[in-house]
């Protein structure tokens, strides 16, 4: 199949509608039909503006969090509908991929 690689960059601390913003993203894709879907946190990364954030041993408010996910192409679409309406402003990147799997299923 033909899809994206969605993948979007934000902080530990960052939240949407009293929920972590990266939980809430998570939560989308799989609403919105990911074929898969990670929230990986990071130790150090610096935003689009150039600001470093790192997590640390007694605050990791500022940890940087990425969440990447597989979508189709119509379902990426409904998942941006959905930022736009929701007025989030988050660095993502895009790329399209081939995804599927492989090999027999585990029983």
């Amino acid at each position: 199949m033909h899809g994206f690689q969605i993948t979007f960059f934000t902080q530990q601390d960052r939240k949407h509608k009293g929920s972590l913003l990266a939980e809430w993203l998570l939560q989308c894709a799989h609403r919105h039909g990911a074929q898969t879907a990670t929230l990986r946190a990071g130790s150090e990364s610096y935003d689009s503006s150039g600001r470093f954030h790192s997590s640390h041993f007694f605050e990791l408010a500022d940890q940087p969090v990425e969440v990447s996910m597989i979508l189709d192409e119509p379902a990426a679409q409904k998942m941006f509908e959905m930022l736009e309406r929701e007025e989030i402003s988050v660095f993502y990147v895009k790329a399209a991929v081939e995804f599927g799997a492989v090999g027999r299923a585990a029983s």
